[in-house]
């Protein structure tokens, strides 16, 4: 019996000396960035299995051969299995919520929505105490307290994390004349939308590209409709609309403290009207409203170093007419309506969607391990992560200078332009991350160029006051019921919008259907809506 109590015990103490060992080796409590070197797995020496949902772009790579992204997984102590959506999220989401057959996280931007948090009470992890466990997490709500009003709830939960990639410049939208036609011709950059008309006419009728055809002109081109990025609505400018796009798609802004929709505004039924003028005299590409992205894109690169579009907007111009014949393009400032218009010029201030996202990952509430995939999460908020979520994987994106600045270097495929080639290497602007404002990073020459190129808009951007003039939607959380029927009201009124647009711009009557349709509007939700939104807007402003 003695001889079996002593070897119990050396048992225990062997064991005990080993449990020692494994405990003190991993060096840390698991919060470290897999940038400073250390690892987080927990120490066990296995990975925790993880599920994960993405929404990518569909020039994104598999995730797969995403160098950084093996590397923070590594740190973490993660093995995520990730399903990689590109099409058709939203009717692929509203089943698998519906079914309660979720992953561990959700990532993209608003991957899942405020309403999906109200509709789906329970499915999703309240992230405010676990916060606790990602010091950069904390950080950037630190540094960015508007990551954590993005965040937060009405009720002090956190469902959803923000993003903040920190160099994007104050607009999105462009607009660009193509110089090399004017100088061909001998014109002057307009000024008014008259002008406009002018400049649009001539590179239609005097073979402005001189490749001895006046007919394969493209005087202006948009990718039709009448919301979302580069299209007219930023003429609206030249009358003193100050647009911003989290809401501007659908028509909404703000001015003289009140919020308005420009879709029922006489100043958009102005705008109308020039744009049915172009279009009788043949200055807009007929395929406007019947085109995709992808032929509205290749039509503008032209055909070797002969251009096809005249004036358009972009976000710049390499990526909107590609390398060979961007340096024909120069950007204008704001065009006023008229000459006789001596009102303030304004344009689309877009600073808060371009550089931060509302709900970019999402922990489902039924993930087992929440403190793997707080780990996770963690490691990609890092800010030295966070610059390869944007650019790509340290080595064949971004140079690392060894001294703490880095620089983002051309693509490896000379054919591509900088733009697509970040968006075919990573989750680019899609994913969740974290980009400090210390951060030294040397931009790529698509970025250099943006910067350039909004040189003509500086002026009347810095006149824009962010906090009176642009309506604050990113810091806005509604109420379940409001929320649900703006969504039904704005399907309403957009619906309408854009098939009334369609028609007055092609075929003209708006003068003669203006009033009937602005009725049809209010019926349609617009007024319920303008009025939820005063509501909270003027909630928001009493507490600024």
């Amino acid at each position: 019996m003695r001889k079996r109590i002593h070897l119990l015990l050396s048992l225990i103490l062997v064991v005990s000396a080993v449990l020692a060992g494994c405990s003190g080796s991993n060096g840390g409590d698991g919060n470290e960035s897999v940038n400073e070197g250390s690892g987080s797995g927990g120490g066990s020496g296995e990975k925790v299995k993880l599920t994960a949902v993405i929404t990518k772009h569909p020039l994104t790579k598999p995730l797969g051969e995403m160098e950084w992204l093996q590397q923070v997984e590594d740190a973490a102590g993660v093995d995520i299995e990730w399903q990689e959506i590109t099409a058709d999220w939203g009717q692929k989401k509203g089943t698998m919520l519906a079914s309660g057959d979720v992953p561990d996280l959700f990532v993209g931007p608003n991957v899942i929505t405020d309403a999906d948090f109200a509709q789906f009470q329970g499915l999703f992890q309240d992230l405010s105490e676990l916060t606790e466990q990602a010091p950069n997490v904390q950080q950037m709500f630190a540094e960015k307290p508007e990551t954590k009003a993005i965040a937060t709830q009405r009720d002090g939960r956190i469902y959803g994390l923000p993003k903040y990639q920190a160099f994007w410049p104050d607009t999105v939208n462009r607009q660009y004349i193509n110089q090399q036609w004017l100088d061909n011709l001998g014109l002057s950059a307009p000024t008014t939308w008259d002008e406009l008309y002018e400049v649009l006419l001539a590179f239609k009728e005097k073979d402005a590209n001189g490749n001895g055809d006046p007919s394969d002109e493209i005087p202006m081109d948009w990718p039709g409709g009448i919301g979302g990025y580069f299209n007219p609505a930023v003429l609206l400018g030249g009358m003193g609309i100050t647009l911003a796009s989290e809401v501007s798609g659908q028509g909404y802004f703000v001015e003289d403290g009140q919020v308005k929709n420009f879709l029922t505004d006489d100043r958009y039924k102005e705008m109308v009207m020039f744009l049915n003028k172009l279009y009788k005299a043949g200055l807009i590409n007929p395929e406007v409203f019947t085109h995709d992205y992808t032929k509205f894109q290749s039509v503008a690169r032209g055909e070797g170093d002969t251009a096809k579009v005249g004036f358009t907007w972009g976000w710049v111009a390499s990526d909107r007419f590609g390398e060979q014949v961007a340096p024909q393009y120069a950007s204008l400032p704001p065009l006023k309506a008229s000459a006789g218009y001596s009102g303030p010029l304004s344009w689309s201030y877009d600073y808060y969607s371009m550089n931060f996202g509302t709900n970019h990952i999402v922990m489902s509430a039924k993930t087992k391990n929440k403190e793997a995939a707080m780990r996770f999460i963690n490691e990609l908020y890092s800010p030295k992560v966070g610059i390869q979520v944007l650019f790509g994987s340290i080595g064949p994106n971004i140079k690392d200078n060894g001294d703490g600045t880095y620089a983002v270097l051309p693509p490896q495929d000379a054919k591509m332009d900088p733009g697509t080639w970040k968006w075919t290497s990573t989750w680019a602007d899609n994913g969740a991350f974290y980009i400090s404002d210390s951060t030294e990073l040397t931009l790529g020459t698509d970025m250099q160029e943006v910067l350039t190129h909004s040189e003509p808009l500086k002026g009347v951007l810095e006149q824009v006051n962010p906090e009176t003039d642009v309506y604050p939607a990113m810091f806005i959380k509604y109420e379940t019921a409001d929320n649900n029927a703006m969504s039904l009201n704005n399907t309403n009124v957009m619906n309408l919008a854009n098939a009334s647009f369609a028609k007055w711009v092609t075929k003209g009557g708006v003068e003669n259907e203006w009033d009937a349709y602005v009725n049809e509007s209010k019926k349609a939700g617009l007024d319920q809506n303008l009025e939820i939104m005063q509501k909270y807007y003027e909630e928001y402003m009493s507490k600024q």
